[in-house]
């Protein structure tokens, strides 16, 4: 290895573990970080400059993105007229890393008189602006340059931080995969969380299908017509009591030498994995990769037993959602 390849992972160590230098001193002061986020009623601000500014803006994108409201106030701009975007029922995040950052401290007793809630993420508890604070999370870390100068473990450990407080929020907010999608319309993104099994499933005649007592051979003719590579096994009522895979097929026919005139509750797998039509494409997906499986029979709703449509793997991928 190089000697810069020994640079790359020694920083990525030392920033590694002030991450976990951090994890281990959350404690109250994060509980409480949550309840006053949780409780806001109006935006989270965001505060901070120069490179703390950049993951400030990170963090409030992060927050927005999982239902709670954040912007970005520039402490300069502040002191020229934009303490006016400040409101009554915000939430101050501050990020500096010394606590000194000077043009927050001119503000701060602006925003005491206007009575808002203040969270410091600071690498000084007992800094000037850690001082004001009524919740204040430590990031005191060793900096991953040679001369302990350059943000870098800080930032990281700042950013992290930021990281686990959305993520706290999310299970706090009981925050699903579902009001994601609501507020990423776009893209891939988009596509992955608002398309739904319905969107892309088979329908009516599409859907490989065969009654329980139909002769094997039919039941591969069906199989390979339909060209999913499965065929579901109703009974007398409509109802999937079972399915019947490439792999069945492959199985049955190492076990059987009279395999073509055996009926298909013979063969078939019993209670084949379904999935509820209006579920997101992506929670299918994840229940494919869950059970090592390739389509799943869709259901108007969960505890159903009549397929109305079917969806496999090749489906997902031409939607991209995978």
């Amino acid at each position: 290895m190089s000697l810069f390849t020994d640079i790359g992972k020694e920083v990525l160590k030392k920033e590694a573990d002030a991450i976990l230098h951090v994890m281990e001193g959350i404690g109250h002061a994060f509980d409480r970080t949550i309840e006053i986020i949780d409780q806001c009623t109006g935006r989270v601000v965001m505060m901070g400059i120069g490179k703390s500014g950049l993951i400030c803006r990170k963090i409030g994108s992060t927050l927005s993105s999982v239902g709670t409201p954040a912007i970005f106030l520039h402490p300069a701009d502040s002191l020229h007229g934009d303490l006016g975007m400040l409101q009554k029922g915000d939430v101050l995040i501050i990020v500096s890393n010394s606590g000194e950052t000077e043009e927050v401290v001119k503000i701060l007793p602006w925003i005491k008189r206007m009575g808002l809630m203040t969270i410091v993420i600071t690498g000084n508890v007992y800094s000037t602006i850690g001082s004001y604070a009524d919740v204040v999370l430590s990031v005191q870390v060793d900096e991953a340059c040679p001369y302990n100068i350059v943000p870098t473990s800080s930032t990281t450990a700042a950013l992290a931080l930021g990281d686990a407080i959305a993520v706290a929020l999310m299970e706090k907010r009981n925050f699903k995969l579902e009001d994601f999608a609501s507020l990423h319309p776009g893209g891939t993104l988009g596509r992955k969380l608002l398309l739904t099994v319905e969107d892309l499933m088979h329908t009516g005649e599409a859907i490989p299908k065969v009654n329980e007592d139909t002769l094997m051979k039919n039941v591969i003719l069906e199989i390979t017509s339909k060209r999913l590579g499965v065929t579901g096994v109703l009974n007398e009522k409509g109802e999937l009591v079972g399915a019947i895979t490439d792999g069945d097929l492959r199985r049955a026919i190492e076990k059987y030498d009279n395999l073509l005139i055996k009926q298909a509750h013979e063969i078939m797998t019993a209670n084949p994995k379904g999935i509820e039509k209006g579920a997101l494409a992506a929670y299918a997906l994840k229940k494919m990769e869950d059970f090592s499986i390739t389509s799943l029979f869709a259901v108007e709703r969960e505890g159903e037993k009549r397929p109305v449509g079917i969806i496999h793997i090749h489906d997902l991928l031409r939607a991209k959602i995978v």
